[in-house]
């Protein structure tokens, strides 16, 4: 692979109850385990740093896919849903749900511009055949 950038970050303290930093500084601060599960709540989690980041990421992919293939979709979102929950094997696993809306665009444009950018979205070729992702359009 030909890095094109390279993101650092380091935890300390107590992992789901620690702090967590950017080399550059741009992200310093803690985070705590949900109330929902167990923990103190009232700060980011990984879970809505890995939905921030999914959801980024994928609607930055649709975008790119969408150009390429001259098709407008001004004011297009993408949602994520992270869930975590039991493997079943003691260990923890993640599941994501991805909510993919373009005003304006006919569904089945729409679900194949969703489904292309899920191909080229770097953090649906992570998670691909590791944890459970589902793409939905929704209309207006």
């Amino acid at each position: 692979m030909d890095t094109l950038y390279t993101a650092e970050a380091l935890a300390t303290g107590g992992g789901r109850n620690g702090h967590v930093r950017t080399s550059d500084g741009i992200l310093d601060f803690d985070v705590r385990v949900p109330k929902e599960m167990g923990g103190a709540g009232g700060a980011p989690n990984p879970e809505l740093l890995f939905a921030a980041g999914y959801a980024a990421c994928f609607h930055s992919a649709l975008q790119s896919v969408a150009r390429a293939q001259k098709v407008a979709i001004e004011g297009s979102s993408v949602g994520s849903r992270v869930g975590i929950g039991s493997n079943g094997e003691g260990g923890f696993q993640l599941a994501v749900e991805l909510e993919v809306n373009i005003p304006d665009v006919d569904h089945d444009v729409a679900q194949a511009l969703a489904d292309a950018a899920h191909q080229v979205c770097p953090y649906s070729n992570a998670t691909r055949g590791n944890i459970e992702v589902r793409v939905t359009v929704v209309d207006d």
